[in-house]
């Protein structure tokens, strides 16, 4: 079990922060700044990978002391000036100085979700998948069809558009991330990557094709990236889920234990 300090979150937070940022730069080296950009402000980063995008969104902020108006208002106009909403992922171990400025500027709370960690050793066993089901790693010339894969995967949540595309490449592609795909039958089913930085493993991008669902492909995704994370040293792996999905109980099942729960909070421009 993990408990949460404010050391811990950092570490979970910046991770995150910097893979939002690597992302916003491979596509703006394809697209444009246009597209996308980044902002560093209260400590953290305000990642902007066109309006609508998941990714869009500021992350980290807070964790490394107070934050004063100033700098909120900076963010505020990085996001109005490209015609987005604000979306700050909100972290309880934040400096309170945040929560009580998103209260006074008119923020809403619009989803929760739970961090959850998990530790590594280098020799860790993990279960091998059934008989039907095999992993492998996706190839350099193969994160189209990756991305394509994991998007069809999430359809009936988002459409799969160029835009889906384009970020989900740029997940692929950034340094530190490795994709992989589930097989049934030696048929792609689903995929997943791991980012790593630090030691620390950040698990994400995982969907299954609806056809392949209930035959455990999310399951064996989740032991391939765990055993490829300890191998390479990693001595922690994070995940991000909806709190109470079948995501966290996967990942509880996977010894994952919430370590704590944020808030994204909203302002929209009248």
């Amino acid at each position: 079990m993990r408990f949460a300090d404010l050391n811990l979150a950092r570490r979970l937070e910046m991770a995150e922060a910097l893979a939002g940022r690597i992302c916003a730069e491979a596509m703006a080296r394809e697209r444009g700044k246009r597209y996308a950009t980044v902002l560093e402000v209260a400590g953290g980063c305000a990642v902007f990978t066109g309006v609508g995008s998941p990714i869009t969104q500021a992350v980290g902020l807070g964790l490394h002391g107070p934050v004063t108006e100033a700098e909120i208002e900076k963010m505020e106009a990085f996001y109005r000036k490209r015609g987005s909403p604000v979306n700050i992922e909100f972290c309880p171990l934040a400096h309170a100085t945040l929560g009580e400025l998103l209260g006074r500027r008119g923020y809403r709370p619009i989803e929760f979700s739970n961090v959850l960690v998990r530790s590594l050793r280098r020799r860790e066993r993990f279960a091998a998948p059934a008989r039907s089901i095999s992993i492998r790693r996706a190839a350099a010339n193969e994160a189209d069809l990756w991305a394509r894969t994991v998007a069809q995967g999430f359809a009936e949540h988002f459409p799969v558009t160029p835009e889906l595309l384009g970020i989900l490449r740029a997940f692929a592609t950034r340094p530190g991330s490795v994709c992989f795909f589930g097989l049934v039958n030696g048929k792609i089913a689903g995929g997943g990557v791991t980012y790593l930085n630090k030691r620390l493993a950040t698990l994400g991008g995982a969907s299954t094709l609806p056809e392949f669902r209930g035959r455990g492909v999310q399951t064996a995704l989740q032991n391939a990236r765990l055993k490829f994370a300890a191998a390479k040293g990693c001595d922690l792996a994070m995940t991000i889920t909806q709190p109470g999905s079948t995501s966290q109980r996967n990942a509880e099942r996977r010894g994952f234990g919430v370590v704590y729960t944020r808030i994204k909070f909203l302002r929209k421009w009248r």
